[in-house]
């Protein structure tokens, strides 16, 4: 496992990979730097990605992901990743993207177990009456990277 840190303007994000892939990316309090640790072409291009994307140059990532979950779960990352930049949906229409009308509940609960923050897009998706609702970042973050979306 792999770690690098990128300093946003809504705090440290903290990215972890193998080799080949992006494990997590995740807002932490404080950077564990380890000078020693080589890192690996995907974490370098993740990072710059991360950076084109709060410049507002970005709006697709293009990495080799590694987002370990349930069928289930995997289903609604990827309708995730569907949402696109600027835009929200609600958790029923994700709901209903995956083939479960009535799962608005299961796709939050998959929503909430997303350890890809940002390139898995799940601050794109609010609650039906357009309230902003859980982001593990905390809502302030989701509502900065919603409207940070908006103007680019």
């Amino acid at each position: 496992m792999y770690k690098a840190y990128y300093h946003s303007p809504i705090g440290i994000v903290e990215m972890v990979s193998d080799e080949n892939s992006i494990i997590a990316l995740s807002f932490v309090e404080e950077a564990i730097e380890n000078n020693e640790q080589t890192v690996p072409k995907v974490l370098q291009t993740a990072l710059e990605q991360i950076d084109e994307y709060f410049q507002g140059k970005r709006k697709v990532f293009n990495l080799e992901l590694k987002a370990e979950g349930t069928e289930f779960q995997q289903k609604v990352w990827r309708s995730l990743v569907e949402v696109p930049y600027g835009e929200t949906a609600c958790y029923g229409d994700i709901a209903k993207a995956v083939g479960n009308n009535k799962g608005s509940r299961a796709v939050g609960g998959a929503n909430n177990k997303n350890k890809i923050a940002i390139i898995i897009p799940c601050h794109r998706i609010i609650g039906a009456d357009g309230s902003l609702t859980g982001y593990a970042g905390g809502l302030w973050r989701k509502e900065w990277l919603l409207k940070h979306e908006k103007k680019s």
